[in-house]
């Protein structure tokens, strides 16, 4: 070990004696601070995209609520829920078919109970 010298005169002294360590000092040097500035970048993007990621999670929904359904005719959202449920159901029985789950019904289907809906509403 070397104690009150500095690099340039370890160097120096290597490069003298026509021993080619400087080379791959100054070598392991360059990557080990490529390395140093990769890990630190990385590390900054995480602590920057943790907060956004948490934030853009799934947040939880109402208890009765178990999916959202766009209507593209009516380009409004209807909340799945035991409310709808039953509203389907009503749908089903007055066209006196087999109770079939809404999600895989033909799209067709679909769009005319969301049709029959906005015209028969909820009577609470």
């Amino acid at each position: 070990m070397l104690y009150g010298t500095d690099i340039a005169t370890v160097t120096s002294h290597s490069h003298a004696d026509g021993d080619s360590k400087s080379e791959y000092l100054g070598v392991e040097e360059y990557i080990v601070r490529l390395l140093n500035r990769f890990v630190s970048s990385l590390l900054l993007v995480a602590a920057l995209a943790a907060p956004t990621a948490i934030m853009a999670g799934p947040k939880p929904q109402d208890g009765n609520v178990q999916v959202r359904i766009y209507d593209r005719d009516h380009r409004d959202y209807h909340n799945w829920d035991d409310r709808e449920d039953r509203a389907y159901r009503r749908y089903l029985a007055a066209r006196h078919w087999r109770y079939r789950e809404y999600q895989r019904q033909h799209y067709r289907v679909q769009r005319h109970y969301w049709y029959w809906r906005h015209h028969n509403p909820d009577r609470d």
